[in-house]
């Protein structure tokens, strides 16, 4: 026989080899690591969240401080570098509080116990970030950048937040185990992608990153339940579930304004009446960002390497405009003063 043949009575063993060899990645599992101590309670159930942080006082990280405190009455410590940012933040807060009261579904006395379970700091200020270490849990909801939100998971580090503690991102599409590389426990890192805006929106997406443990998990899922929110798991993989198939849509409708196939007027009128949709793609775009969705779909473009998610040349004209949507007055369509 032909030695570059194998005689058949080693056929079946050597089928048999390469079949191990060549398991599908699904069954290829990355090994879970035993929760630290301190993340479990005395019975044996994940720890309790009593103090949450959370870093970036924009329209997310208010939201999600609101639901924390009014819902999970948890103690909230709001951080941000700008003061601007901040005293928007505590101003909405109360507003939002008030409004509350108006509609009847908060009394004054639990609206001023909600106020003050909310607490605004400096990231500069020492004496804010020594409250770090008492943290159990941080979500940090600072713009759609790699390298920023890293600056801010190395602040936290430095500042002592415990390593039994859970930090979260909010991000809307960066790969959670990219973000997680560069801290000494990313087992205790994830993934809560919430919706805007916060306090409406019913579904937070969990996103757990390939060494994100089980404790971490089981942790933020019951987090996700004491702020009255549905919760939705999502693989590690770009844009995760709800961007993945949302940012294309909304890319499109802007090649189709590019094009001049319809009006923004009538590109949104058409999919409201005409798929159902409470709202058109523009004016979502507007009400997300449009920084923002740039930003997704540069990852979706880069990460996925396909161009039929490559932004649309009108979404970069207009971002380098500065008309970025409703939070500058002026995107697709005008809200009330530009500035």
């Amino acid at each position: 026989s032909s030695p570059l043949r194998p005689h058949a009575s080693a056929l079946p063993g050597l089928v048999a080899m390469w079949r191990r060899r060549l398991r599908p990645a699904a069954a290829i599992r990355a090994p879970r690591l035993t929760p630290l101590l301190g993340s479990r309670g005395a019975s044996g159930a994940p720890a309790p969240v009593r103090r949450l942080g959370v870093v970036g006082c924009g329209q997310m990280g208010t939201g999600i401080a609101i639901v924390a405190a009014r819902h999970a009455g948890l103690e909230v410590l709001a951080l941000d570098k700008f003061e601007s940012s901040l005293e928007r933040s505590a101003t909405f807060v109360q507003r939002w509080a008030a409004k509350e009261v108006d509609k009847g579904k908060l009394a004054p006395s639990d609206a001023a116990s909600f106020e003050r379970r909310i607490r605004h700091g400096n990231l500069d200020d020492k004496s804010c970030l020594a409250e770090v270490e008492r943290l159990d849990f941080v979500v940090e909801a600072v713009s759609e950048e790699l390298d920023r939100k890293r600056d801010v998971f190395r602040l936290l580090v430095e500042a002592g937040l415990p390593e039994e503690s859970v930090l979260a991102s909010n991000t809307s599409s960066i790969s959670i185990t990219k973000l997680s590389s560069g801290l000494p426990w990313p087992e205790r890192f994830i993934g809560m992608h919430f919706m805007n805006p916060v306090p409406v929106m019913p579904l937070v997406e969990v996103i757990r990153g390939l060494r994100t443990d089980d404790t971490t998990l089981e942790r933020t899922l019951a987090l996700c339940t004491s702020m009255k929110k549905e919760h939705a798991t999502s693989e590690d993989r770009p844009g995760f579930v709800a961007n993945r198939i949302l940012m294309p849509y909304i890319n499109e409708a802007i090649f189709v304004l590019q094009e001049g196939i319809a009006s923004a007027e009538d590109i949104d009128k058409t999919m409201k009446l005409g798929t159902n949709v409470p709202m058109g793609p523009l004016t979502l775009a507007d009400f997300i960002g449009l920084d923002t969705c740039l930003s997704i779909m540069r990852v979706l473009h880069t990460d996925l390497g396909d161009s039929k998610y490559r932004p649309a040349p009108l979404l970069l004209n207009y971002v380098d405009a500065g008309y970025l949507g409703k939070k500058t007055n002026r995107g697709f369509f005008t809200y009330g003063k530009e500035g």
